[in-house]
């Protein structure tokens, strides 16, 4: 169903993150990747994500991550479902993500073992904008909604946001089924949500 509250808000987020000059980002980029790295143990099983658009992207961290010994997965959807799965991310997927046309988004579908979301100890997720409880706004598409709230009973991972200190608000609208994240890491530092 599309809110268009929203909507506008996405609109509002995607252009505060738009102003950003390339200086900014690289900075900001660069801090985030650096305070995410102490998230990264050995044989850990962290979802990370493939940035669309003018998504952070997490190249930094991916490249500490597989090189300590995480295990690394991408989100994947099964044909007709809303629900994720997560497949290992490649040893190239650094170097395939940079290569792809700029002119489409293209989302590679990997292959290997299929893990569902409560079998990761951490999940990095993007976000258009996120409040100072923890709830976020994503890209519409509902995907990490459906599969997080279906796991919610079972879920013992741990959620991160992460994107721009510019996607940072007070209070978002929310819906009975949105379940808050752990914490937002931005430039700005770590945010830890605390919840009931």
């Amino acid at each position: 169903m599309r809110n268009p509250e929203k909507s506008a808000l996405r609109k509002q987020f995607r252009r505060a993150r738009a102003q950003m000059s390339a200086d900014e980002r690289n900075a900001a980029t660069e801090t985030i990747n650096r305070l995410l790295k102490p998230y990264i143990k050995k044989g850990r099983k962290i979802g990370v994500y493939w940035p669309m658009g003018k998504e952070l992207r997490l190249d930094g961290f991916v490249r500490a991550a597989q090189k300590r010994g995480a295990k690394l997965y991408l989100p994947y959807i099964e044909p007709n479902t809303r629900w994720m799965w997560f497949t290992p991310y490649p040893a190239d997927g650094a170097k395939q993500e940079r290569k792809r046309g700029r002119a489409k988004l293209h989302v590679p579908q990997f292959t290997g073992k299929k893990i569902r979301v409560h079998q990761l100890s951490l999940l990095i997720v993007p976000i258009v904008g996120i409040d100072k409880r923890g709830y976020r706004l994503g890209q519409a598409g509902g995907y990490y909604d459906a599969t997080l709230s279906a796991m919610k009973y079972r879920l013992q991972t741990q959620t991160l946001g992460v994107g721009f200190g510019c996607q940072l608000t007070d209070t978002l609208p929310t819906e009975p089924h949105d379940l808050p994240l752990d914490g937002f890491v931005s430039e700005l530092g770590v945010l830890v949500f605390k919840h009931h």
